[in-house]
């Protein structure tokens, strides 16, 4: 069937930009990308037929510039332009200026762009469609006391939401007068920075939820299919991070029911493309209506992975005026897939944003039970003015557990340096015991990792059954470093250097006395009375450590540190120093070196944008009083003072530009 466009233009960046493109190829049309100053040297530039550069680095300079992106269609002779998601992907009046120019858009018509965009507006239409709805007020609330008054009426908790918000942003839950007050202030702040638009609802806050959502389709020829539902429950900040289709939850009956509703309000809006209606569901398996993205979806691959359809071809036919060509008698899905969002961030510091340049970046191998879509490339920067996601890492199993037993070897494999990620993070919850059993709720991480994502959280522990894989890999790494240095020194007749067998692996502040020997394929380590035999082709220097350990395929992530290495495997690392028996006694009497003391200063914990400061050089502060506000990829940070104090100096201003640890405070 022809493709119906010879050319398209993708209005967005990054790995949904890279995204279109290969399906475009794939098609046989012609692509068109879009960059700001910042992304100039950007893979989706490069991999694009041709490039328009619309803006400066900001995307209020070019990303969200509908005038910029216009002209970049007539300029290119573009016929159709794909707006991937976020930027102008639900944007009404970037439709209609694109239809004015005879261009056409690769999405829904603007009645339903602007309907479902209005959270407000969008849940009427919903009840009027049948479709459940949560108890709430859909009133838009005017200040803090009203949003206090409404609260109370609804019943705490209540969430305060900004009706053009989205992707977490603009959200606020509030469990009593206090913290609506303050949700109030800083949702509206972040909505209007975020969509230029402050207005907010309130609903009430569902306990243990889950959040599903069902993927439609529907062309203009009045044919509408539900394709199933995803799992997008494991959530930070109301931002999803791990995803995955079917749901572990939804039985048959339940998949039906919310199917149907789905199709239902897509129909109400005469919805055309493809489009996602997001529910929250009870422990009942009770259903409610959230909103209805009118876009592309971050998570549509887990989707494509079970249904075997291409989304973006689907939505660049339907924007061509062809029907979808099946019908929901057509519709199977056939295993599991697991999507993990790979983002550049430091779970360590409270998950905070990480710029600066990829210095290294080696995707796992994709193939028919894998895929990474991503933007990026080595040597690539990771820029504050955007998104800081890096990857979507997406695996497929026969079964949920072949899924996730996948995504732990591909998460394993993945090698990020110059930049932090949560990569760490990402294995934990894969190997954590509650989400295999797929007993998942939005509040996962927050009951699971109620202080944070911490150091303990990542640390070899002398009890964990990967203990003696990380022995028996550090062993033989060592073994293989100390025998090419013996070959390259030890030569002169009579003063061979001959490799010790016995080593001491010290790990986290604990020994591990073990025997290392050269087998055929790999070394042989006796570690706590059992010998664990080590196959691999490791070369020195290479980032990543592949082979077997007692025939078991392992990858471990390795970095050199100092004397010593840093490994990585199954979310936790470990730092490790593989030395002889003496060497070990001699490490132990090494001192402490004692942290320098950082107690009188407020350090930046992320770079980012100063936006406020709420004090001056000789102000008294109280303990937990608001100090400064930052903005870092589009979200607001407050810091706040630990303790009483006097402020001795104050070391920036608004509108600086700061980087991580950069002193803000000084205090006497």
């Amino acid at each position: 069937m022809n493709a119906g466009f010879a050319k398209i233009l993708i209005a967005n960046r990054g790995e949904i930009a890279c995204r279109v493109i290969r399906t475009a190829r794939r098609m046989g049309i012609g692509t068109v990308a879009v960059y700001s100053e910042a992304d100039r040297g950007a893979l989706h530039v490069e991999q694009a037929d041709e490039a328009v550069c619309i803006g400066g680095t900001t995307p209020a300079e070019s990303y969200l510039r509908i005038d910029a992106i216009v002209d970049a269609c007539r300029a290119s002779g573009t016929e159709a332009v794909h707006p991937g998601y976020g930027f102008l992907s639900e944007n009404r009046a970037f439709r209609e200026a694109l239809e004015r120019a005879g261009i056409a858009f690769v999405g829904p018509p603007a009645g339903a762009i602007e309907s479902m965009g209005d959270k407000i507006t969008s849940k009427r239409i919903a009840e009027g469609a049948g479709v459940n709805i949560i108890p709430g007020h859909t009133g838009v609330v005017r200040d803090a006391d009203e949003a206090v008054r409404i609260a109370r009426e609804v019943g705490y908790p209540v969430m305060l939401k900004a009706s053009a918000g989205g992707g977490g942003k603009g959200m606020r839950i509030a469990r009593d007068d206090a913290e609506c007050r303050e949700g109030f202030e800083r949702a509206g702040s972040e909505a209007r920075t975020s969509f230029g638009d402050d207005r907010l609802f309130i609903e009430r806050f569902i306990e243990e939820p889950r959040h599903i959502e069902i993927q439609v389709l529907a062309d203009r020829h009045g044919n509408t299919v539900s394709l199933g539902e995803r799992e997008c429950s494991i959530q930070r900040r109301h931002q999803k991070i791990i995803e995955e289709a079917p749901s572990p939850f939804i039985d048959p009956a339940t998949r039906r029911a919310m199917g149907e509703q789905a199709v239902a309000l897509a129909r109400a809006v005469d919805y055309e493309s493809a489009g996602t209606v997001e529910f929250i569901v009870d422990r009942d398996r009770r259903f409610y209506f959230l909103e209805m993205n009118t876009r592309l979806q971050v998570e549509h691959p887990v989707t494509e992975m079970v249904t075997g359809l291409d989304l973006v071809e689907c939505m660049i036919r339907i924007a061509a005026g062809q029907p979808l060509g099946f019908g929901p008698e057509d519709v199977a899905l056939a295993g599991w897939a697991m999507e993990s969002r790979v983002y550049a961030e430091n779970p360590l510091r409270g998950f905070l944003p990480s710029t600066g340049r990829l210095v290294r970046y080696l995707p796992p191998s994709a193939g028919d039970h894998m895929r990474v879509d991503t933007g990026v490339r080595e040597g690539g920067e990771i820029s504050m003015y955007y998104d800081p996601m890096i990857a979507k890492l997406i695996t497929r199993g026969d079964t949920r557990d072949e899924a996730i037993h996948r995504m732990r070897d591909a998460l394993d494999a993945y090698c990020i340096d110059g930049v932090d990620s949560n990569l760490a993070f990402l294995s934990a919850v894969f190997s954590h015991p509650r989400f295999v059993a797929g007993r998942l709720s939005t509040d996962f991480i927050e009951d699971e990792y109620p202080h944070g994502f911490g150091p303990d959280d990542v640390r070899l522990d002398h009890r964990s059954p990967h203990l003696a894989s990380f022995v028996a890999v550090a062993a033989a790494i060592q073994r293989r470093y100390r025998e090419r240095a013996a070959r390259i020194a030890g030569r002169m007749p009579g003063g061979e250097t001959v490799v010790s067998d016995d080593w001491v692996v010290v790990m986290n502040g604990r020994e591990h006395p073990c025997r290392a020997t050269g087998v055929e394929g790999g070394e042989a380590v006796e570690f706590d009375g059992v010998t664990h035999v080590v196959c691999s082709d490791w070369w020195f220097g290479q980032p990543r450590f592949r082979g077997t350990v007692n025939g078991e395929p392992k990858c471990f992530r390795i970095e050199p540190h100092g004397v010593g290495y840093r490994l990585f495997h199954r979310g936790m690392q470990a730092e490790a120093y593989v030395l002889t028996p003496r060497q070990a006694e001699l490490w132990a009497l090494m001192p402490e070196r004692a942290a320098p003391d950082l107690s009188r200063f407020l350090l930046s914990p992320m770079p980012g944008l100063l936006v406020s400061l709420a004090v001056r050089e000789g102000d008294r502060v109280k303990a937990g009083q608001d100090l400064a506000v930052i903005e870092a990829m589009k979200m607001e940070n407050v810091l706040r003072a630990e303790n009483d104090a006097t402020v001795k100096a104050v070391h920036v201003a608004p509108g600086d530009s700061l980087a991580v640890d950069q002193p803000v405070l000084e205090f006497e």
